[in-house]
């Protein structure tokens, strides 16, 4: 009987799956959004019935996708699987919200992987080869608008010459992209799957407030040192500029998003109005080359001095 329940309750939920896929796929507005809605079926029955019969589960949506779909859907369909499994087990185990997510941002980063492999190995598409052509075919077009409107001068070749740097860099930072990209698909898959799963199964399931986040203070060590050694001279092709560029990358996203929990903090510390923090953050990232930095900063001191603590304590006296 409850095998029985097993494969009936993963034949609708590849059955959704599919028709989300579609509309990926297939509708261009809706399909965008929907991206983030494919690891779902995959979380809510992970969330069931451990990963062994999900894993089984995504073996058979890979089989449909190739049959229904193209040979698109199967990177697709290998994110959504393998992230969406890593989420669900973890809820399975019942796991805090934030370890679930640090587990489905490395079972994202694991389906990223994989994609990449695939390109690479079976459809003979090199990931950074595509990217440095993507680069040149940019300037060259910027090149040629600029002469057509006259600009072409000493200033506007080094103004080329910048841009250029600029986006070469992102194929060093591609690692601490993807890791990036992963928390956020992670982050969203989770939180859609919360609602969906408190609302069938009565469950109580929620991510704690956005202004109790405190990260490691260890990660303070690590950015102080990949600051350290940033500042030292590298060849841009070695493995060690590779590295320190990914993880002070990496770690000034965490301390970024640890200087925006301070202030959500701070605001209802100070009774402020929710539309406060809401507001400073939208400024910032409209304008991140102004407020980026303070943000940072207030991160930085935060994890150091434990500024959330000592206004608790403070508020207790």
């Amino acid at each position: 009987m409850e095998q029985s329940k097993k494969i009936t309750e993963g034949a609708l939920l590849i059955g959704i799956y599919v028709v989300l896929l579609f509309i990926v796929m297939f509708v261009p507005i809706i399909g965008f959004f929907g991206i983030f809605a494919l690891p779902i079926p995959f979380i809510i029955y992970t969330s069931r019935h451990d990963y062994v019969p999900a894993i089984l589960m995504l073996i058979v949506a890979i089989f449909l996708s190739l049959i229904f779909a193209t040979i698109v859907s199967l990177p697709l369909t290998l994110l959504a699987g393998i992230g969406g499994i890593f989420v669900g087990a973890s809820i399975y185990k019942k796991l805090s919200p934030y370890e679930t997510l640090a587990r489905g941002s490395l079972g994202f980063i694991i389906g990223f992987v994989l994609i990449i492999l695939l390109l690479q190995f079976v459809l003979n598409i090199n990931i950074y080869q595509e990217i440095d052509l993507f680069i040149q075919e940019s300037l060259n077009m910027s090149k040629l608008m600029m002469e057509q409107m006259g600009f072409v001068d000493e200033n506007a070749n080094q103004q080329l010459k910048l841009i250029e740097d600029q986006m070469n860099s992102f194929k060093d930072l591609l690692p601490s992209s993807i890791a990036i990209v992963s928390m956020f698909f992670a982050f969203i898959s989770q939180w859609l799957s919360y609602k969906i799963l408190n609302r069938i199964d009565q469950k109580k399931l929620a991510f704690p407030p956005f202004k109790n986040l405190n990260f490691p203070i260890a990660i303070l060590w690590f950015y102080f040192f990949a600051v350290i050694f940033s500042l030292i001279e590298l060849d841009p092709s070695s493995g060690m500029y590779l590295v320190i560029a990914n993880v002070l990358a990496l770690i000034t996203v965490f301390i970024t998003i640890q200087g925006y929990s301070f202030i959500f903090y701070y605001a209802d510390y100070k009774k402020l109005h929710k539309a406060v923090p809401i507001s400073i953050l939208i400024i910032s990232l409209i304008i991140p080359f102004l407020f980026m930095f303070i943000i940072r900063i207030i991160g930085i001191i935060d994890l150091g001095f434990s500024l959330k603590q000592r206004l608790a304590s403070s508020s207790k006296k």
